[in-house]
């Protein structure tokens, strides 16, 4: 895991390399261990490592193919690296994952590779004999990957700051992004907070040629298929999901360093960590973090005892919560999105004491329909009398803020809503109502859930993998389980009760969201964490409202992307809405993140 960066420019920059060194030395978090820059021409990739596989100087990056065309930098892993090996005929000099993409690439190209790699991966490579750059990025968008193209200059990176620090470009504020984040807790690829600088897209990959005009390449989407079958074997398909978590799981499990996972005490956390634990000899670290107001460390234990973990229990405040705040936004390159960044940044910084590779559950209720609230939405929707669209019934239900609110407090454009809107809706159309809820949370929902993965693990230099992403595991689910074995009623009974209710009220009560999930956990985990209500990962903002009261009237006065004189209106509001404490936290996030990246010059 580490952090690329590049500059390729229509004219000759004499101090190219040192931009490209400034842009490493501001992600230098993601890679500690080393550092190194290549040229050719008007171009500069540099690379910060964080040594996991094959961790020898030999296979620092920028790395070079034998005959010296190809170069890369290169942010993730390729956990098939060793099968993909044993189909080249190359001299190889390391064991690394890196010099696998380069013989692959020179041998069978880039196609080739790409439809072999199962990984989480932000590629740059380099031909030096036809002067062509590709910018790969993985299907998910597990790894980061933004770039500035002007005409002039290209640069990319792995965080928006190494961007800003090439000197080359201004920082913009992009009114358009507020609306989007205060809906979603995130900005939807391709766009960011930046004017002008944007995501590479998941599942792409980008050919720039010298003249710096590119061309976007999709190499993977969502599976097309969706399994609505009522006629199924249960045991098969149980089966068929328990050898597809092991192998992704396993594949997680190769590194040169000391791994561990997150265990919050939920289904997902403990199987990963329990899977994780049969295939270690050595004691596996765990790691957990909560609130004196609010935490699961009892379910936590529990699974820490039975596969005998070295565990770690971490127990927050408020003031560390507040003092990490600021600091994290610095790192993220945005408002924070989730509450529960911060807890778990201070973790992540907390595990490196020990470990350098962590295992994580983001993917699995997306996966297996674990947003019960939202995910029967189709049903909700087809025992109530509305004229709005499903796409619109479905879209108010998942909003963090809702739109009337949304409308009356913010002045900025709300282009990207119109013009998202018009996509999913389109979307909507063509599928059923339950296909098209699950791909919306492929699509857009879970790549929030990688942003906040990605920044509070690598702030601290630590590698995050996510096995409930692995593009196999996704595939399975979407061709072989079919849609009642992800929410299964409890009975029909049930199901004819829950017409006249909506998902708020019966949810986990009437029915088993992840019912199969669960189903393979029992042989894994106690009954007791399998048959808890889902809690998610709380955090007691509602508790502190008082202290975002005062920050909102202290900071929220000069924001002039929000209306005048509606400070007031907006904290009398968010006492009224159930995420009362989030929503005004999200407010004070936009204006913290502003403070700090458009008050400073960043061109030289």
């Amino acid at each position: 895991m580490c952090g690329i960066t590049g500059i390729y420019s229509k004219k000759n920059i004499q101090n190219i390399k040192e931009r490209v060194l400034r842009m490493n030395t501001s992600i230098k978090h993601r890679g500690p261990d080393a550092e190194g820059v290549y040229g050719d021409d008007n171009l500069v990739l540099g690379h910060r490592r964080l040594s996991i596989i094959d961790t020898r100087e030999v296979s620092n990056q920028p790395m070079h193919s034998n005959s010296n065309y190809w170069h890369v930098v290169f942010n993730g892993e390729i956990y098939n690296f060793k099968k993909i090996k044993s189909k080249l005929n190359y001299s190889f000099k390391t064991t690394s994952d890196t010099e696998v993409i380069l013989a692959a690439v020179e041998e069978k190209g880039i196609d080739w590779f790409i439809e072999q790699a199962n990984g989480m991966f932000a590629i740059a490579l380099y031909n030096s004999e036809t002067k062509n750059l590709y910018l790969v990025r993985d299907r998910l968008g597990i790894k980061p990957l933004y770039i500035y193209n002007d005409g002039e200059h290209l640069i990319f990176s792995s965080e928006i700051k190494a961007i800003l620090s090439s000197g080359l470009v201004d920082a913009q504020f992009n009114e358009e992004a507020v609306d989007e984040y205060l809906a979603n807790r995130y900005i939807r690829s391709p766009y960011t907070f930046f004017k002008n600088i944007f995501q590479v897209q998941p599942g792409t990959y980008l050919l720039v040629d010298k003249n710096l005009s590119s061309i976007e390449n999709k190499y993977w989407d969502i599976p097309q298929v969706f399994n609505m079958s009522k006629e199924y074997n249960e045991g098969r398909i149980l089966s068929g999901l328990d050898e597809e978590l092991n192998k992704a799981i396993k594949y997680r499990l190769i590194a040169d360093v000391p791994l561990g996972t997150y265990l919050s005490g939920g289904v997902d956390s403990s199987v990963i960590t329990a899977i994780t634990a049969i295939n270690k000899k050595e004691k596996v670290n765990t790691y957990t973090i909560g609130f004196k107001e609010i935490n699961e460390f009892e379910y936590a234990k529990m699974i820490a005892e039975k596969y005998d973990t070295e565990h770690h229990e971490i127990l927050m405040h408020k003031e560390d919560y507040m003092s990490n705040w600021e600091r994290l936004i610095k790192f993220k390159d945005a408002p924070l999105g989730v509450p529960n960044e911060i807890p778990l940044a201070v973790m992540s910084s907390k595990l490196k004491e020990k470990i350098t590779v962590v295992l994580s559950g983001e993917g699995a209720d997306e996966l297996l329909g674990g947003y019960g609230r939202i995910f029967r939405s189709p049903f909700d929707y087809s025992n109530k009398e509305t004229n709005k669209s499903f796409y619109d019934y479905f879209i108010s239900k998942y909003e963090y803020v809702p739109r009337s609110m949304r409308d009356e407090l913010i002045n900025t454009p709300k282009n990207y809503r119109h013009k998202f809107d018009k996509e999913i809706k389109e979307s909507f159309d063509s599928s059923s109502k339950e296909e098209s809820v699950f791909k919306f949370f492929h699509k857009y929902h879970v790549k929030g859930l990688l942003q906040r993965v990605d920044m509070t693990t690598m702030q601290t230099s630590v590698e995050a993998r996510v096995p409930f992403l692995d593009h196999n595991l996704i595939e399975f689910s979407y061709r072989n389980i079919p849609y009642d074995m992800k929410l299964r009623w409890i009975n029909d009974e049930a199901e004819n009760k829950a017409k006249s209710m909506s998902a708020d009220q019966y949810s986990e009560t009437l029915d088993t969201p992840k019912y199969l999930l669960r189903k393979l956990s029992y042989k894994y985990l106690p009954e007791e964490i399998i048959e808890r209500k889902k809690i998610g990962f709380p955090v007691p903002l509602t508790e502190w409202f008082d202290n975002l009261e005062s920050l909102a009237k202290e900071l929220l006065p000069k924001a002039n992307w929000l209306k005048e004189g509606v400070v007031n209106d907006l904290i009398e509001k968010s006492k009224t809405e159930s995420r009362a404490g989030q929503i005004l936290w999200m407010f004070i996030n936009i204006e913290l993140f502003k403070s700090n990246y458009f008050n400073k010059q960043w061109k030289w």
